[in-house]
């Protein structure tokens, strides 16, 4: 969000590169959210039935499978970046821009599967607090250096755009830094490779990758739709899209705490403290995105311009923000029981779900809207339809009680 604000001001063409590069960032980094999500799952039931060491070890393997898909990515994306860029925008100008940031970017990735790996296993042995504080340095670094980078403040380079790629790559490898030192001091002499361990979790990993691939698929298809309709609606879109990723992240916040808390309880099979867990957490989700909700609809003149003043984009994004602010109360709920169930291991389900809800309500309504013209608001209806299903499918199931299984 930073970054949008600080390259906002260098002009239209710079956002929209930024919001595509950041896009696809996120696509090739975010494929991997087992490392965190799996990995915590994994620990929390070692941890919860007493096995402190396993539960480690289990961070140790996953920090293996991310330098080896980190580098498998730079090896990919670096020569493909050009093709990619032109394929998801019609404007040159702005896909020779997006290109350039990207393969600067794009050697973050080893770094933030590191941190993935990371929280995953300390989340797991309920140590929330250190994540915290080594992701913030990492960021306070990457903030103060995207400023006097991109603008060329207090005597640094004006690199503009790549400044910005820069500054995230400098405040990553901090933070990558920070968790490999922490899993070195826990983990003593358990650092080799551990085959069957390894293996477990890429069986985890398979329908939590095909679950971000079918989220990622819908983003990127409502990006290249977004930027048929014109530079100013893809920039908007995309402005919009990073609020609302940055709030699932707010309500993540407590999806991860019930993941950790259940996935203990269930170790130690304790089925009583995981249904209040359950409960806490969907009571916490629900408040918090309502009272989201009113900042925003309250907001809604304010907020966007923090990120930039192109009146084109202010213009654009009225259609996708009061879709936005309808769908955080649904958000609330759908990211609390998906916490739950990712606690639970009852990752087959989740990808069923997701891939379902993908493929039979958001992506038809995204294209429909290129091929009946109907901009934003058809995309941004794909993405409630999309809400939607996650929420009847979700609730559903934990009422079920078969997660508790």
């Amino acid at each position: 969000m930073l970054d949008l604000a600080v390259v906002g001001r260098l002009g239209g063409d710079e956002f929209a590169a930024l919001a595509v590069g950041t896009l696809v960032l996120a696509i090739v980094s975010t494929q991997l959210t087992f490392l965190a999500y799996g990995t915590t799952a994994r620990s929390a039931r070692e941890f919860g039935a007493g096995h402190r060491a396993a539960a480690v070890a289990e961070g140790v393997q996953a920090s293996w499978i991310a330098l080896g898909a980190g580098a498998a990515i730079i090896a990919v994306v670096y020569p493909a970046a050009p093709l990619i860029m032109r394929a998801l925008v019609p404007d040159a100008a702005v896909a020779e821009a997006a290109t350039h940031w990207l393969r600067i970017a794009v050697f973050g990735v080893p770094l933030i599967l590191l941190s993935m790996a990371g929280n995953g296993w300390m989340r797991g042995v309920q140590q929330a607090r250190p994540p915290v504080l080594y992701v913030t340095a990492g960021l306070l670094v990457a903030a103060v250096a995207c400023v006097l980078l991109v603008h060329g403040l207090a005597g640094a380079p004006r690199l503009g755009l790549p400044g910005s790629a820069v500054a995230n790559l400098v405040g990553q490898g901090l933070t990558g830094v920070l968790f490999v030192g922490r899993l070195i001091r826990e983990s003593s002499d358990r650092w080799r490779p551990d085959p069957p361990v390894i293996r477990a979790q890429l069986v985890m990993a398979r329908d939590l990758i095909l679950r971000s691939a079918s989220f990622q698929i819908c983003f990127v298809s409502a990006a290249a739709v977004a930027a048929r309709f014109g530079v100013a609606q893809v920039a908007a879109h995309q402005l919009v899209l990073q609020l609302w990723e940055f709030i699932a992240l707010l309500l993540d916040s407590l999806a991860i705490a019930a993941q950790q808390l259940v996935g203990a309880a269930l170790g130690a099979k304790a089925f009583g403290a995981a249904k209040a867990n359950a409960r806490r957490a969907l009571l916490s989700s629900s408040a918090m995105a309502v009272a989201l909700a009113a900042v925003f609809a309250a907001g809604f003149t304010v907020i966007p311009r923090i990120f930039t003043d192109d009146p084109e984009i202010l213009a654009a994004t009225r259609v996708p923000w009061w879709f936005l602010v309808a769908m955080l109360p649904v958000a609330g709920v759908v990211f609390a029981l998906d916490g739950v169930l990712l606690g639970a291991g009852d990752v087959g389900f989740l990808r069923t779900a997701t891939l379902l809800g993908a493929l039979l309500g958001f992506l038809p309504l995204i294209w429909l809207s290129l091929v009946f013209d109907w901009g934003l608001a058809g995309i941004w209806s794909g993405l409630l339809v999309f809400m939607l299903a996650r929420l009847a499918a979700v609730a559903w199931r934990v009422r079920s009680g078969s997660w508790l299984r």
